[in-house]
């Protein structure tokens, strides 16, 4: 764009520069002035749609909020002032001066001393020529008197006598027939026009001041000669003579400066339109160049600060990489330079601390991979006891999803997760008694599905490295119930080994008292004898029953694993109760994998499970058993659901522990040995109650890897 402004500027000068030349020409101004003009009004056009672009794209600038738009505008304000104030008076001064200089031009006196010059002019030609006149009419009456002969030997002889240059005889239809001149060299006498010789035949002379070629001016006169004879025809006398040079000069220039006055006295509105126009073109084009040359010096001088705005957006992106070319060596260089020089520090800078950020994002990954493969669960708290993370295993225990307590206080878990509020309440009161002291305490977890318990500790943060508090605790649900079932099996082997000794002895004594004194006692007494005797041996015939539960609870089973299909395993334990008073309700998966176990315990299991269920039916209205096999993941589930009372709800986290039991008859190491065979074999029971009523028992044996 600068270099069409700049363009646009050298043409209009050199066309203004032109125009001027032509105005004060007035050979130049008839032949270019036009052309000039138009060239000129073609450049103002140009220069006038060059600025209205430039202003239609300033003012999409202004509405795009474009940065260094409003300096531009500024600029462009400043400039055009700069150029219109000083303008505008020189031009209204130029055009008063120019409008009273032309009107001093035309003064009467000069008019009037043009005119009277140009007059004794005029008046000493017509003397001049009036004499040459009369030296005619005298040749003419010479000529006329003497015979026509004569007339070519007299012609030079009258000239010389008269004083003239040049003296030529014509006959009377134009018909040259003698000529005489005091130049030998002289030129060729002019022929005679019909006008000419009309206006001489009707004895009237002919005069005119005539200018020669390379010769000035020259007095012409014809007269004619009217000889004596009638038998010839009138002839015709042409005499030629010069101005006076010095009198011929001055009568050219006097009537040269007359003709110019004159020219330019009728051109006098012309003048003043012509340098007007011109006055106001110079204007108009020393406007328009000023304005667009501002759009182009505040585009430049705006520039390094757009590229600086550009640049200062993109760092506050993070984009660093953008450096700025230094054009100059004034402020704005300096400004560019010391920019650039701080975006390579803040490059530098933001490069350190990416790099710091990294190694920390580093320790954090590292950490939070720590902390998501242990076995523990882990929360942190901020000095007011608003939870800042927890990792999964600690959703994983507590059966929440921690990520939705997030930011939540410890006191108003309860109101988000109500299985929450005895853990949030405990780990709370434990920080307000222990101070800044370590604690650690056992705290009891009920979860929507089974009761647990939880080994929790708690700290406080150093203040240095974040003034807030850690929680760790650990499902120890399954380690106080091995310590249990331990404990169990430790009391039931040392109740088998105490007890099961003496029951043999004690059956036989009481066998050999009723032999020995049946028959010695009345009647009556023998009775009681009997019936005593009887108590005693079925008495201890139940404590050798309760004793052998005890021993095979105590017992570690002698695995005898193969490769089972559960489903064929289901079908023969259910031939064994076709007769069963519940109605039995079969789905059994068709694509089931085979698992490792041992058919015998595998048996015992599912007929431990389907008596409890039929004997928890007892009494129900319609009685229904569900057994189902299927496919979960890389293991097979095994289900058994009744619709009978299910199990009470304070006994739902203790089913499986020892001399646990709903039944008025029984050991309750029911379901206890059903688990142990369960654990022997690698795998998992679950026990719930069913809306509205009813229980449901499911196992899952991870699969042996073959198809069925």
């Amino acid at each position: 764009m600068k270099y069409v402004v700049f363009l646009a500027v050298a043409l209009g000068t050199v066309l203004l520069f032109l125009l001027s030349r032509a105005s004060s020409n007035t050979a130049a101004f008839s032949q270019n002035y036009t052309l000039l003009l138009v060239l000129n009004l073609g450049v103002a056009v140009s220069l006038m749609g060059l600025i209205g672009y430039q202003l239609w794209v300033l003012w999409k600038k202004l509405k795009a909020r474009v940065f260094g738009t409003k300096l531009t505008l500024r600029m462009l304000w400043m400039f055009a002032l700069m150029a219109l104030l000083p303008g505008t008076l020189v031009y209204g001064v130029s055009v008063q001066f120019l409008s009273k200089s032309i009107e001093s031009w035309f003064d009467v006196r000069v008019d009037n001393a043009l005119e009277g010059g140009l007059s004794l002019g005029q008046s000493v030609l017509d003397n001049l020529l009036q004499d040459l006149v009369k030296k005619g009419e005298v040749m003419a009456l010479a000529l006329a008197e003497n015979p026509s002969s004569d007339h070519l030997t007299q012609l030079n002889r009258l000239r010389e006598q008269v004083g003239v240059q040049e003296a030529t005889l014509f006959s009377g239809r134009g018909k040259m027939l003698a000529t005489a001149s005091s130049e030998h060299s002289s030129f060729l006498p002019e022929l005679l026009t019909a006008a000419v010789q009309r206006q001489v035949r009707q004895q009237q002379p002919y005069t005119e001041i005539e200018t020669v070629p390379g010769k000035g001016l020259y007095l012409h006169v014809v007269v004619p000669v009217n000889v004596l004879t009638l038998s010839e025809d009138m002839r015709i006398l042409q005499l030629m003579q010069p101005v006076p040079e010095r009198l011929s000069k001055d009568a050219e220039t006097v009537q040269a400066v007359y003709r110019d006055y004159q020219e330019l006295s009728f051109s006098r509105q012309g003048l003043k339109r012509i340098y007007g126009m011109t006055l106001t073109l110079t204007l108009l084009l020393a406007l328009l160049s000023a304005i667009a040359l501002a759009f182009v010096l505040s585009e430049k001088l705006s520039a390094p600060l757009g590229l600086l705005a550009e640049s200062t957006r993109a760092i506050a992106k993070g984009d660093f990489t953008q450096i700025n070319p230094v054009q100059s060596r004034d402020e704005l260089g300096a400004l560019t330079l010391s920019f650039n020089r701080m975006t390579r520090q803040l490059a530098d800078a933001s490069a350190a601390v990416e790099k710091k950020q990294q190694q920390l994002e580093g320790a954090k990954i590292y950490l939070e991979s720590i902390l998501a493969h242990l076995s523990s669960g882990v929360l942190t708290f901020d000095e007011k006891f608003h939870l800042r993370a927890a990792n999964p295993r600690a959703g994983e225990i507590l059966g929440s999803d921690l990520s939705a307590l997030r930011g939540l206080p410890l006191p108003a878990w309860g109101s988000r997760e109500i299985a929450l509020q005895p853990l949030a309440h405990a780990v709370a009161e434990q920080f307000e008694l222990s101070t800044d002291k370590e604690w650690r305490k056992q705290i009891e977890f009920s979860s929507p599905t089974e009761n647990r318990m939880l080994l929790v500790r708690g700290t406080h943060l150093p203040g240095t490295v974040d003034n807030g508090y850690v929680v760790v605790f650990d499902d120890i649900t399954h380690l106080l119930q091995a310590q249990r079932d331990a404990a169990w099996g430790e009391v039931a082997r040392r109740l088998a080994h105490e007890i099961k000794n003496p029951l043999t002895p004690i059956q036989l004594s009481a066998e050999r008292l009723e032999h020995k004194l049946a028959d010695k006692l009345s009647a009556p007494d023998a009775e009681v004898l009997t019936r005593s005797t009887q108590t005693i041996v079925n008495q201890v015939a139940a404590l050798k029953s309760m004793v052998d539960a005890f021993a095979e609870y105590a017992r570690s089973p002698q695995l005898n694993l193969q490769a089972l299909d559960l489903n064929q395993l289901v079908r023969e334990v259910l031939a064994l109760y076709e007769s069963s008073g519940a109605r039995i309700e079969v789905a059994l998966a068709g694509d089931l994998p085979l698992i490792n176990g041992d058919a015998t315990l595998l048996r015992q299991v599912m007929h431990n499970l389907l008596r409890n269920a039929e004997d928890a039916l007892s009494g129900a209205p319609q009685p229904e058993i569900a057994v189902r096999t299927e496919k979960d993941g890389n293991r097979v589930r095994f289900t058994i659901a009744d619709n009978g009372s299910g199990f009470p709800e304070q006994l739902m986290g203790r089913l499986f522990e020892p001399y646990v039991t709903t039944k008025s008859k029984g050991t309750g190491l029911g379901l206890a040995i059903v688990k142990k065979i369960v654990e022997e074999h690698h795998g998992m029971i679950q026990a719930q109650n069913i809306e509205p009523h009813g229980a449901r028992v499911s196992i899952q044996f991870p699969c042996s890897g073959e198809a069925v």
